[in-house]
């Protein structure tokens, strides 16, 4: 885990800093924004960044972030901030708050959340399909070997890159992930490989790709599928000679790096008709996970919505939330087109809106937007066994 503490060394701030290497931590510190951002293009990567309220313009930075595609997320720290201060944090963007004087449970909470580290030590699978795939990682996750993660969209491929780089002999080396399918192919490949100083239009100073600042660790390409051919030719050749050549360059730079990649598409398929290098494929898929649908493991349904009821509780400083059996049958019975993502932010949300410690059907219905309307009433009141318009009472008594 990497932080970037922006501020001063002192104070609360530093003390936060300071609880957070205490938890392992690698902790770096700039002066300013702009520090904090010539730090990002030289390298030195970060896992999540704490910002003091008041001492920053947050939405500025962020906006910052997002022009240089550095996925970041912003900590929002404050003294004797109020409610409104802190809502208008989270507004502009920032990912979490965290009050100072900082509390060291709190602080290891959040770091944990920033860098997803407790996504991968909570592999929950009862389903057989799931049972497989975490045991096949769980074997491989040691070896050096090139792991390419399938499914559909939302069905956890990040957190099973993460669990094997957690699992692996580089855990304490940067994961770094890479969305293939973001980033206009032009912009893709300086993200990737690197550019000088001059290379293009707007190449005010050299800048590491993702490759370099995973040196020693891990990368993900997430949706590698959708790379153009002439970046797929390009990481080939970093497969097969473990180096790259920044964008404006001649010279080849050595890296260290194990490389995991993923897609939602039949891949196989997808290159029996030409989109896709065979070549590639072939280098990419020593070993191939594919997770099944959450549609498909229907009984990991309640352990996943109750670690993600916890998680969120913990994250907004809530009571436990607990879901009720209700609840859970209704979870169940949703098809969840758009798998565990999906769960996740069902139940994130029911944390927030669900009266007292116990989550009801009432608290998932009010913002999870399980489907259209009358056809979630109408299964929602077929789960609680009753009618329509006794539904709709029990609705409007809890949106009042």
């Amino acid at each position: 885990m990497r932080l970037m503490l922006i501020g001063r060394l002192a104070g609360p701030i530093a003390d936060a800093g300071r609880l957070a290497l205490a938890r392992g931590a690698k902790v770096a510190q700039a002066e300013s924004p702009e520090q904090a951002l010539a730090a990002l293009r030289a390298g030195k990567g970060a896992d999540a960044i704490f910002v003091e309220v008041g001492r920053c313009d947050i939405a500025a930075l962020i906006a910052a972030l997002e022009a240089e595609r550095f996925v970041v997320p912003v900590i929002a720290c404050g003294v004797d901030t109020t409610a409104e201060q802190a809502a208008q944090a989270i507004e502009q963007g920032a990912r979490d708050f965290l009050p100072l004087p900082p509390d060291a449970d709190l602080i290891a909470a959040i770091l944990e959340d920033a860098s997803g580290e407790g996504e991968a030590r909570s592999m929950i699978a009862s389903a057989p399909a799931m049972q497989a795939a975490v045991a096949l990682a769980a074997r491989v996750a040691p070896s050096a070997a090139t792991v390419l993660i399938t499914g559909e969209s939302g069905t956890g491929k990040e957190v099973m890159a993460r669990f094997l780089h957690k699992k692996s002999k580089r855990s304490d080396g940067a994961f770094i992930a890479i969305n293939c399918a973001a980033i206009p192919e032009a912009l893709l490949e300086s993200e990737l490989f690197g550019h000088e100083k001059g290379a293009f239009t707007g190449a005010a100073a050299r800048r590491l790709g993702k490759f370099e600042e995973a040196h020693g660790g891990t990368i993900l390409l997430d949706e590698v599928s959708e790379m153009a051919p002439t970046l797929q030719a390009k990481l080939l050749r970093v497969l097969q000679e473990r180096e790259v050549v920044r964008v404006g360059s001649n010279a080849p730079v050595k890296v260290d790096v194990r490389i995991l990649a993923t897609s939602n598409r039949d891949m196989p398929a997808f290159v029996a008709e030409g989109h896709f290098r065979a070549d590639l494929y072939y280098r990419l898929n020593v070993i191939t996970l594919d997770l099944p649908p959450l549609r498909e493991r229907v009984q990991d349904i309640p352990a996943l919505a109750a670690h993600f009821a916890a998680h969120y509780a913990e994250i907004n400083g809530l009571p436990t939330r607990v879901l009720s059996g209700a609840a859970l049958r209704m979870l169940q019975a949703h098809p969840w087109p758009g798998n565990v993502r999906e769960l996740e932010n069902a139940v994130h949300r029911a944390v927030l809106v669900a009266d007292g410690d116990d989550i009801g059907p009432e608290a998932i219905l009010l913002d999870a937007g399980l489907g259209p309307q009358g056809e979630r009433e109408a299964a929602a009141a077929k789960i609680l066994g009753i009618s329509i318009r006794a539904l709709r009472e029990k609705l409007n008594n809890a949106a009042a």
